[in-house]
């Protein structure tokens, strides 16, 4: 602890009484579920319907609004170790302010979603020799209320699981290879952070960092500088990844 101390500012809590505050989560996905009152639902096997899309004035509203608030803040809760419904709930908390019935049904889905992978988690491990991984994709236009992507993205430090978002993109995009150029933008943001605290672990990553994206113009435009002319309104996204 003194050593901890003489590189960080901590302070010293005494012994754990959970780790990392998680190992009372199957316990709150079984209150979750009942909390609902949906002990009884069938299982699905994804927690969002990929067919629909959710908007902000569809459908009737919600005559208990109270109870899917307080369950999309529980099922945030869930998101630190259950990365697989990050977007799902990110989608319903959107609309947290004027929930309707397709969005407390997409809610039920995400618990009917969590009974069928309640053994569902994160697991850490070690790696002799580790390396840093990235996935990133967006949904181009996505929402339907605003017309703004989705971007989203997954870090692996050998098999491990080490950071994640779903997040809806500031600005609108005017083409699909814009917005996945903007999700390559967010997750180099985070690896560029990620690399800077193996450094102040004294355990520097010196091996290059590989991003996977699924869009061909995307990949493009990061090889071709001359393009930078032509996308100036995501010049600076350009300069950044580069760099």
């Amino acid at each position: 602890m003194a050593k901890l101390a003489s590189e960080f500012a901590m302070k010293d809590l005494g012994p754990p009484q959970f780790l990392f505050g998680h190992l009372r989560s199957a316990t709150e996905r079984y209150n979750i579920i009942a909390w609902a009152g949906m002990q009884s639902c069938n299982p699905v096997s994804t927690p969002v319907d990929s067919n629909a899309k959710l908007s902000a004035d569809s459908g009737d509203p919600l005559h208990d609004p109270t109870l899917y608030r307080s369950l999309a803040g529980a099922l945030q809760y869930l998101t630190f170790t259950r990365p697989d419904i990050f977007y799902a709930v990110q989608q319903i908390c959107m609309h947290m302010h004027d929930p309707r019935i397709p969005h407390w049904n997409a809610l039920k889905r995400i618990i009917r979603y969590i009974k069928g992978t309640l053994s569902f988690g994160l697991t850490l491990g070690h790696h002799r020799d580790p390396s840093l991984l990235a996935y990133t994709d967006a949904d181009w236009a996505g929402c339907t209320d605003t017309r703004r992507s989705t971007s989203g993205f997954r870090i692996y430090y050998g098999d491990n699981l080490l950071s994640w978002s779903p997040k809806r993109q500031s600005t609108i995009s005017s083409s699909s290879a814009e917005a996945e150029y903007r999700g390559v933008a967010n997750v180099v943001v985070e690896i560029c952070s990620l690399r800077n605290l193996l450094l102040e672990l004294h355990h520097p990553h010196t091996q290059a960092t590989l991003v996977y994206c699924d869009n061909v113009s995307a990949i493009y435009l990061s090889n071709n500088p001359v393009q930078h002319q032509r996308t100036k309104h995501i010049e600076i996204d350009i300069h950044f990844v580069r760099e």
